[in-house]
């Protein structure tokens, strides 16, 4: 077994080496950049409009109604909670405190860098996704990149094959990756938090060389992930309804108060982020070259593995909102990377650099300090044991809503390649693959969910980039109608009858 795991981890360290290192960073700052210049910084020049038109909503109540004509449809608040159960998991807690003792406080810097392109990324994700969705025989919503890249770039002159092969490795990487970043990766970071909060000072007897309670934990996991899964969509979205926001509103409440307890500090906190962002001071004995690269590529790789924009994952749950406007959803994306990145991740962050366990002038982090757990630690340390106990709790439910999210992220692109019939051994299987999170090392587990993430975005990020130009036509014809009052049918699907039913629904007041 341990050869096995070996083998595997080498192979998978060159993958992830050339997706990362040596391709994938570039290809999302370009991406992000590009998508930026084509809606003319739509996340800067529109803030006020999309925040009304997202959270604003939701204290309105005008996003949680649910579209009383489309029994399969999800309200848009549904399905941003859902994206953000998928989204706000151990990436913001563990993914973040690793990136920092990996890169040091810098890749926080680089972490927002990635957020703030990132918008307009899932912005254009979500755009394209709910212009190219259709309805399967059930009458559900089926969206994602695999449809904007078969129907949208596969409609391109001469692309038609490339687009169907494009759109079939999509879906064969969103599978893989559910099994990793929505999976194996949650799970075991649950079991290491879970542990050391509760079972820090228990000594159990072993199973084929893993503790019984990191299969006890597993086996719990499979049970409540079951009962949750088979509901399908509507269940999941509901009950990432009320855990999410709960949840996350707990989590920043208890950093802000760790923040005030370290006012004094701030300043030093994000001189730090800012230098290391970068400096070479902080790596003895490192080129400047090796270091910006490490330093770059954590931020970039947990600020993906944290808010998923450029992996065209979250479109596949944003599609089935009962949204009539592409543009709408669109910025329900942007408030998703906004919120995960620049608002939780970055609790995150002041949290870890406020812990004591990295030294602020140097950047490096004390010896013996477990990225895992840091900031479980950290809330032990001002909170008492309660306060450990409470980011296992918030880690256990952040991820394993996680884990929900990506069922169904998986379950479409199993759809898409193999029809719905298959969609029920994927979900049993799916489930059963969490034992195996409880029971593989962390780092291993960590690694694979970085290189599928990566596998996954290079598909997606093609067809954004070769969709471009309708995603600004989209844009330019909501903001036409929006803010210039001009007068045009709204352009809202590829599909001729969704276009003219969506169009006219818009036209009486319905979004």
């Amino acid at each position: 077994m341990s050869d096995f795991l070996n083998q595997l981890e080498e192979i998978n360290g060159t993958l992830n080496d050339f997706i990362w290192s040596k391709f994938g960073v570039y290809l999302l700052i370009f991406v992000g950049i590009f998508m930026t210049i084509v809606t003319l910084f739509f996340q800067v020049t529109h803030f006020r409009h999309w925040m009304k038109e997202t959270i604003g909503r939701v204290f309105g109540g005008g996003a949680t109604a649910k579209h009383k004509a489309d029994l399969h449809s999800i309200s848009q608040f549904q399905a941003l909670c859902t994206a953000l159960s998928a989204t706000i998991g151990t990436g913001n807690i563990a993914g973040v405190a690793g990136a920092i003792c990996i890169g040091g406080p810098g890749a926080v810097f680089w972490m927002w860098f990635a957020a703030f392109f990132g918008m307009m990324t899932n912005y254009s994700e979500n755009v394209l996704g709910i212009y190219f969705r259709r309805k399967n025989a059930a009458g559900a919503w089926c969206g994602g990149a695999m449809y904007y890249l078969e129907d949208g770039l596969g409609a391109k002159p001469g692309m038609k094959y490339i687009g169907k092969v494009l759109a079939v490795l999509f879906a064969i990487f969103a599978v893989l990756a559910s099994f990793g970043i929505g999976n194996m990766g949650q799970v075991n970071k649950i079991v290491l938090n879970v542990k050391s909060a509760f079972f820090a000072n228990v000594k159990a007897p072993e199973f084929a060389g893993v503790s019984l309670i990191n299969w006890g934990i597993g086996f719990v996991i499979l049970i409540l992930a079951a009962i949750i899964i088979v509901g399908g969509l509507q269940r999941i979205a509901k009950v990432a309804e009320r855990i999410v926001p709960l949840m996350s509103v707990v989590y920043l409440l208890g950093g802000i108060v760790i923040i005030c307890l370290n006012f004094g500090k701030l300043g030093a906190i994000f001189g730090a982020i800012f230098k290391y962002a970068f400096s070479l001071k902080a790596v003895a004995g490192g080129t400047f070259g090796a270091f910006i690269k490490t330093v770059v590529s954590q931020g970039f790789k947990r600020g993906v593995f944290s808010n998923e924009a450029g992996l065209g994952s979250s479109v596949m749950v944003h599609s089935a909102s009962n949204v009539k406007e592409p543009v709408r959803q669109g910025m329900w994306g942007i408030f998703e990377v906004f919120f995960d990145t620049i608002i939780v991740c970055t609790m995150t962050a002041i949290i870890v650099l406020a812990s004591g366990k990295i030294d602020l002038a140097t950047g490096l982090v004390a010896e013996g300090t477990d990225d895992a757990t840091l900031v479980a630690a950290t809330f032990g340390k001002y909170f008492g044991n309660p306060g450990e106990m409470f980011v296992a709790v918030a880690m256990f439910l952040f991820a394993f809503t996680t884990v929900l999210g990506w069922s169904q992220y998986g379950s479409k692109a199993i759809e898409y390649l193999f029809g719905e019939a298959w969609v029920k051994p994927y979900c049993i299987f799916f489930t059963l693959m969490t034992v195996s999170g409880a029971v593989m090392t962390s780092s291993l587990a960590w690694d694979i969910s970085d290189t599928f993430n990566g596998f996954m975005m290079i598909p997606n990020l093609i067809g954004v980039v070769a969709m471009a130009p309708l995603v600004y036509r989209i844009t330019k014809n909501y903001k036409d109608r929006h803010f210039k009052g001009v007068d045009v049918e709204p352009l809202v699907s590829y599909d001729p009858q969704i276009q003219a039913a969506n169009a006219e629904a818009i036209r009486n007041g319905e979004n």
